[in-house]
Formats: structure tokens, sequence, C-alpha cells
């Protein structure tokens, strides 16, 4: 798989990443287990690893703006992966070369969680520096994260009227799909991967989001652990969340219904059980499940 890195046309690249580029020609590339949207590649030189993202899928973001989010968290103490340089590969997919973080979590703790989610508030507080230029997307609410799909116009009615009642934001920078998936350890260090969905939003959706998908996928023990790290470090109030895991609930519900999401044995048991208990879920939707 060598060659996959001798065709790359790099676009940008960090100051002292020159030298690195220009000796990848000597690593071993091995596969990784990538995601939906892109291809992974393991890049090992002998004094170093790295990972390469290839967007050879249907999934187009904009790299560049990665690349670039990247450097400044990096800069300002969060804790992602070193962005060395991004390009584009012979057949003009995307690529973004970062370092080697260590693997997929797997087995977390109240002290892990406490800093799992103080790294996402980390995140949240980044100053985006307007001398570099850099432009981080702000989309629609609705239009991102609630498709109008014909099937389902009371989600999407819902969705909106909660997002107006909780007044909801977009000027703080989001990751848009924090879980474990996309957390690695190493040492324990904890690194942010997978920036795909990085905009302009707010941060109480990327926390109620978060919650959720740790509450489903991990277990309802360890994310009341995690919903307190996310009180406990922050100004939001339990009942300021509570609209917003309304909202991603309904986002839940809605990617079940249509694209699909993972389902184990107790899943809609545990969706059910959280829809119920917020006040702002409809009865008719868990009876739906």
């Amino acid at each position: 798989m060598n060659n996959v890195l001798s065709d790359i046309r790099w676009q940008e690249q960090g100051e002292d990443s020159g030298g690195l580029l220009a000796r990848l020609e000597e690593a071993a590339v091995t596969p990784m287990k990538g995601g939906l949207e892109a291809e992974v590649c393991g890049i090992t030189l002998p004094e170093m690893k790295l990972v390469l993202k290839i967007w050879n899928r249907e999934s187009r973001p904009d790299v560049s703006i990665q690349y670039q989010v990247l450097e400044q968290m990096l800069r300002q103490g969060c804790a992602v992966s070193r962005p060395y340089a991004w390009g584009l590969d012979s057949e003009d997919h995307q690529v973004l070369l970062t370092s080697f973080d260590g693997i997929p979590v797997k087995k977390v703790n109240a002290a892990s969680l406490t800093a799992i989610a103080a790294n996402l508030l980390d995140v949240h507080k980044l100053e985006i520096d307007s001398s570099s230029g850099l432009k981080v997307p702000r989309y629609d609410f609705a239009d991102y994260f609630f498709p109008a799909w014909a099937e389902q116009p009371e989600i999407r009615t819902l969705a909106l009227e909660l997002a107006e009642r909780a007044e909801l934001t977009a000027h703080q920078l989001i990751h848009g799909d924090y879980h474990l998936g996309n957390i690695l350890e190493a040492a324990g260090a904890f690194t942010i991967i997978d920036w795909t969905n990085v905009q302009l939003g707010d941060p109480r959706y990327d926390i109620a989001w978060s919650i959720l998908l740790f509450r489903v996928y991990a277990g309802e023990r360890f994310a009341g652990v995690y919903r307190s790290a996310f009180i406990d470090q922050s100004s939001y109030s339990p009942a300021e969340l509570e609209r917003f895991e309304a909202l991603a609930a309904l986002r839940w519900l809605q990617l079940h219904r249509t694209t699909g999401v993972p389902v184990q044995r107790n899943t809609l048991k545990v969706i059910r059980t959280l829809m119920r208990e917020n006040r702002y879920v409809p009865d008719s939707l868990t009876e739906s499940l």
C-alpha cells in the first residue's frame, strides 16, 4: 500500500512536517479499521506511528477545515491528534495525515469519564483565531441534524419547537459526534478524533448527544457519572440539559427509522426508558418503538 503515499499531492502542511513527508516512502502502510465515510491506514516509521485517513467513499467533508481546526486546537491545548498535512490522492480523494494516539477506549471508570467530559468542554472553549482566516462552518441546526425527510415530519417539527424553546445558539465549536469510538487512549491520556461534523453550534446539544450515546452503548451507570461530570465542570444545569437530551433522543429515533443506528440487545429498552423519563418527549413517540 506504500504507493498510496507516493501519489499524494500535499496541499497544506505544518512548518516542521516537510522532512517527515519526504520520508514517507520508507514507511510501512497497514490497513486499520475505518468508518463508513473513509479508509484508514497506519503509517509506521522507525521512530513513530502516524495515521492516514482517506475520504474515498460518499462523504465529502472539507478536510482543509479539519486540518486548520486541529492546528488551532492543538495550539490551545485541546486533546486532539497532531495534524501533519492534508492533500489529495491520485483520484482526488482528500486525505489527512495525523499522529497515532492509541486505540478506542474499551473500559471506563469515574476518573476516565470525568477526563473525557473535560476534554469536550475544552473544545467548546476554543477561541477561533480570526487572524488565521479559518472559517468554521455554521449549519442550520434542523437541516443538519434533522433533515426534512418526508416520512419523519413529526420529529422535525418537534425538534424545531424544542430548539426554539431552548434558545439554541451556534457560536461555539462543537465536535458533533462525541462517543467512545471517537476517543483514543494511550498511556492514560485521551485523544479526540473524527472531526467530520465539526462546526459552530450549541455545546449543550453536543453534550446531550454524547450523553445519549454513552447511556445507550456504554451503560446507564457510566452515563450517569458522565452526565454528572459535565454538570460539575460547567454552568449547565440538569434542567437546562433536559431539553437538549430530548433533541438527542429525537435524532436517535429519526436515524433508527431511516439510515439506521447500531441496535444491541438492550438498546431499544434503554431508549424507551430515557424517552419516558424526559418530559419533552411525547408518549406517542416512545410507544412507536
